[in-house]
């Protein structure tokens, strides 16, 4: 245990620079003054570390010293291995850089490990997108991407769903998030921060103008808080229905005990959407309430035994 927290305070020093004891017992979860007991371990180890006293002080690695990964368990480099998507590093431009960068860590591990991580590569694939659909169109990612690394602005041609359907718009690019196989742009503008889908991005100009991401800024926060947010909205209603065991299976209501109809309450977007969505259950469901979308039902499960019932190309 402790030798793996020993590792973790170095390459904490190496990949910041200067650390507190304070925010090294923070990241570590330990108190102070363990910090300062594996401080002076290292120290003792030969590792060239010392301690800056003052309100600017703090612990720092000599200059120009680095550690080398010698210090990965096997799961480590299993992990290491399994997390790199190649498509999606393929599709920021970085494809060559995550081929190389693998190869350099394959080559510092120990041979074991590399045993371990060639496992990895012939037994497990990840492939981020789904099922159905082609993938999004999405040339102006590398653009994109660009721009978010280099905190540049940029003007974009962007087709949205309501009117007017083609816009132009200036934007601060903060971040790229990859969800379910489509990309997304998290950009600061004057309303603050909006989502763009990548892929409806018509044309971009990459600007001069540099910006700052705002400091309470954090993407990952802000996109949890952003999906809550969509699925508050997503469901404004409710709507009553009866589910034979397999109905309830397929929507996800556990099924009544005596293998019979289930009754439920279940969220809805709106009747539009409620009635396509219910319509893929067939007869495995029946709507009880509202009544609109008991009836807009009806009127399609009339339509459609009418329409069978006349026979083929009648």
């Amino acid at each position: 245990m402790r030798a793996s927290r020993l590792v973790t305070l170095l390459l904490l020093l190496q990949n910041r620079g200067r650390l507190t004891a304070g925010q090294l017992a923070q990241e570590l979860e330990v108190s102070v003054r363990t910090v300062y007991r594996d401080v002076e371990a290292l120290a003792a180890a030969g590792v060239p570390l010392y301690g800056e006293a003052g309100h600017a002080g703090g612990y720092r690695l000599v200059d120009g010293y680095r550690t080398r990964l010698t210090g990965l368990t096997a799961d480590e480099a299993q992990a290491a291995f399994l997390a790199a998507l190649p498509g999606t590093a393929a599709e920021l431009g970085l494809g060559e850089a995550l081929a190389t960068a693998r190869l350099k860590l394959r080559a510092a591990l120990p041979a074991e490990l590399r045993t371990h991580a060639d496992r990895i590569q012939e037994r497990f694939l990840l492939d981020a997108p789904g099922w159905y659909g082609d993938a999004d169109r999405t040339p102006h990612l590398t653009a994109v991407a660009g721009a978010v690394w280099a905190r540049r602005a940029v003007l974009m041609g962007y087709r949205r769903w309501r009117a007017p359907e083609e816009i132009s718009r200036r934007v601060e690019p903060y971040g790229l998030v990859l969800k379910a196989g489509r990309w997304y742009l998290v950009a600061g503008g004057p309303s603050g921060p909006r989502t763009y889908r990548v892929d409806q991005i018509l044309e971009l100009t990459c600007l001069d103008d540099e910006f700052t991401v705002p400091a309470d800024f954090s993407l990952p926060a802000w996109w949890s808080a952003h999906l809550t947010g969509f699925r508050a909205r997503l469901h404004t209603g409710h709507a009553v229905v009866r589910l034979t065991p397999e109905g309830a299976r397929r929507l996800g209501v556990p099924p009544a005990a005596d293998g019979g109809w289930t009754q439920a309450r279940v969220p809805i977007e709106s009747v539009d959407h409620a009635h396509g969505d219910f319509l893929r259950l067939g007869a495995e469901i029946e709507v009880l309430d509202p009544p609109e979308l008991r009836a807009r039902l009806a009127t399609t499960a009339r339509t459609l035994a009418a329409r069978y019932a006349q026979g083929a190309g009648a």
